[in-house]
């Protein structure tokens, strides 16, 4: 592969997501908490949707990378076409489905379904679409389509809501036209530049890869995605259905605000996958520790300056909004679920090894732990204690940390890996003493002062101790670029 194309992608798929992120940061602090319950009506909708495509997919995306590698060009065309295939007969059994379950149904919220099986249907193809992109090495576009397209529908929809320009239902309909939309254009960029033909017989595709491992990798992987997102999305299920719409717009600002930690993390998740599987293909165990630790170095680094900027600030920030007083019930959920997702960044790319190597069916034991834990902790959290959507989230973080170790321990036992060295413990070591020193610092009589000085305090002591200290090698490259440019002007 293409170092310089890969790190290309790699830096605009991350851009592309920090601006998908800058706009749904500006929506999330001026714009949604004006109206809390539609947004959690929205939520609940992508929720359900989110639920709903893995069981469309049935594990095809992630064939297609697990497969991909060992086929030769006209087999990729017809597994693709298979995958489309599958995809589009799944759907039209869903659909069948809903309106028996909707009748059958004790949830007050079953209409829900049929606004979220269009955005489902959507979510499948351009999941399907966006892996073909990523074997391809041209992620970049579709994630912006992807990343920028709903956060500029949804804000404009929220303010043509508040002030009496659209009702609910038509808010909901033009919202479900942008995914499809995002699936037109998705599928516009991909099909100029992979020509897969209308090429439905499949029997030699599965004389190569025997239907029957393909089919229990998919069966696998798909078990694994719908246990991973019921884990990660039961609270976005639970919170409507047993505390109000208004508490799950509150809690989905405060997820949106602590997402902005894992962008880079979803992007070199997203390039590294195809590296991951020819690593584990060509046995290439010393490669894949070196840039496992690499990555789980940098990962952190960039995750632990976001979070001490986040845990720093965040509250003087918030007292300076207009907003602020309707953002107060969203601020432990940011702190909680951010350090979720710095402990999800700090353990690396382990879906990825544990996905693509012999050992794949263990991902859906881990995500059978994760579900059982994270909704047996969200309901006794909920009807046990008196934390609110806040307990909600300490959930979350549980699961997930358990999660997470149990992954740590499965690479280790069967491969010998840990993403872990001496130079990560200095990370963590020089994070956390920055961290209480600067918050035990006094306060001024300004929010707005102390979000400037604590803030960039923390920046630049843990940038400039960490560069010192050569503990993170793409830190010091970025950093030595930016003095010669400097230099030179």
């Amino acid at each position: 592969m293409d170092k310089k194309a890969s790190s290309k992608q790699v830096l605009l798929f991350t851009l592309i997501n920090y601006i998908g992120t800058a706009i749904g940061i500006v929506s999330v602090l001026f714009i949604y908490p004006n109206n809390k319950a539609f947004l959690g009506t929205v939520r609940y909708i992508d929720n359900i949707a989110q639920l709903l495509y893995p069981i469309m997919v049935l594990g095809a995306s992630q064939a297609l990378i697990k497969f991909y590698p060992s086929l030769d060009e006209n087999l990729r065309k017809k597994l693709f076409n298979y995958s489309i295939f599958s995809i589009l007969f799944i759907s039209v059994v869903v659909l069948i489905a809903i309106p028996l379950f909707v009748n059958i149904s004790s949830f007050d919220n079953a209409q829900i379904l049929y606004f979220a099986f269009p955005v489902a249907v959507s979510l499948a193809f351009i999941e399907l679409f966006k892996r073909q992109a990523q074997d391809m090495q041209k992620i970049a576009v579709p994630t912006l389509y992807e990343k920028l397209i709903p956060k500029i529908v949804l804000p404009i929809l929220f303010l043509l809501l508040i002030n009496d320009i659209l009702e609910v239902y038509t808010s909901l309909y033009f919202y479900i036209s942008g995914y499809l939309l995002v699936l037109v254009l998705t599928a516009i960029y991909l099909f100029k530049r992979f020509k897969p033909g209308i090429n439905y017989e499949f029997k030699t595709l599965f004389e190569q890869i025997p239907r029957k491992d393909y089919l229990r990798y998919s069966l696998y992987a798909f078990a694994g995605s719908l246990g991973s997102l019921l884990a990660f999305r039961i609270d976005g299920i639970v919170i409507p259905e047993l505390i109000s719409m208004e508490a799950n717009g509150s809690f989905s600002i405060g997820v949106t605000l602590a997402s902005t930690l894992q962008i880079p993390a979803i992007g070199m998740f997203a390039i590294y996958a195809p590296i991951v599987s020819g690593y584990l293909k060509n046995n290439n165990i010393q490669e894949l520790n070196m840039k496992y630790k690499e990555v789980a170095r940098l990962l952190f680094f960039i995750g632990a300056v976001l979070y001490s900027c986040i845990f720093l600030g965040v509250n003087d920030l918030f007292s300076l909004l207009p907003t602020g007083d309707s953002l107060q019930a969203s601020l432990p959920i940011i702190l909680i679920l951010g350090f979720s997702v710095l402990i999800n960044m700090a353990t690396g790319f382990n879906s990825e090894i544990i996905t693509y190597s012999s050992y794949y069916r263990f991902n859906l034991i881990a995500v059978v732990l994760l579900t059982v834990l994270n909704v047996s902790l969200n309901l006794w959290f909920i009807y046990y204690t008196n934390l609110g959507i806040a307990g909600v989230a300490y959930a979350s973080l549980i699961a997930m940390t358990i999660f997470n170790i149990a992954k740590l321990w499965f690479i280790y036992k069967k491969f010998g890996l840990l993403p872990f060295d001496r130079a990560f413990l200095k990370l963590a070591v020089i994070f956390l003493l920055s961290g209480v020193i600067i918050f035990l610092l006094p306060n001024t009589g300004s929010n707005f002062i102390n979000l400037i000085y604590k803030v960039g305090l923390s920046l630049l002591m843990n940038v400039m101790v960490i560069y010192k200290l050569r503990l993170v090698y793409q830190v010091n490259i970025w950093i030595d670029k930016a003095l010669k440019i400097i230099k030179l002007k």
